[in-house]
């Protein structure tokens, strides 16, 4: 029969054999957080969003694009045409856009781009939807309005543009204070720095 002292050095090399197999074998557990390997499989809805002012004005907002440019493409004859092109561009561009917008802002996945001033982005899309949908109304209006389906289109053009207009008022609002926020940050940051700059030389003097 073997000694101990046999039996434990025995151990020792078999333990160490096995550290040295597991740190060469390919099959090593990973480290990375599950929350990065899940991609986009995290995401959940955020209903205060959307129950809020800004969700449902996009909701509405989306809804009212979306039947515009249904009645304006029900139109089989125009003449001229020029305003209801110009009326469906509007009303297609702002549905894509307000609608990406909507599903950023209402799945979080603005907060994954921190990069991108997201209060300014929506002010501006706001902003000119509102404008291009009272310009292309008012066109539609004056030059197309003898069929049912472009008098449609020209009622929810304004219904939209309405609707746009007070999502600007609120997202200028919105800026305005992430303006303010921002600017007393960074000067909360600036006098934090300038208290830890006066204070080196003392340390340095006491050092020396």
């Amino acid at each position: 029969m073997r000694s101990g002292e046999e039996l434990d050095g025995f151990e020792g090399e078999a333990s160490s054999t096995s550290m040295i197999s597991g740190a060469s074998s390919p099959y090593q557990p990973t480290t990375e957080p599950v929350s990065q390997r899940r991609g986009l499989a995290g995401l959940r809805c955020d209903p205060d969003y959307l129950r809020g002012a800004l969700g449902c004005l996009k909701v509405a907002q989306v809804i009212l694009a979306l039947i515009a440019f249904i009645c304006i493409e029900t139109i089989m004859e125009c003449s001229p045409c020029e305003g209801l092109y110009f009326f469906e561009f509007v009303s297609c561009s702002a549905f894509v856009v307000t609608g990406v917008l909507l599903i950023l802002f209402s799945l979080n996945l603005h907060m994954r781009i921190p990069q991108i001033n997201w209060n300014l982005t929506d002010l501006v899309n706001t902003g000119l939807s509102t404008f291009f949908f009272f310009i292309a109304s008012i066109v539609l209006a004056a030059l197309n309005h003898r069929a049912g389906a472009e008098i449609a289109a020209v009622i929810f053009g304004f219904l939209a543009t309405a609707v746009y207009a007070v999502n600007t008022f609120l997202a200028v609002r919105k800026w305005r204070v992430s303006v303010r926020q921002q600017s007393a940050s960074d000067y909360i940051r600036a006098r934090t720095e300038s208290r830890d700059a006066d204070g080196r030389p003392e340390v340095q003097r006491l050092d020396t």
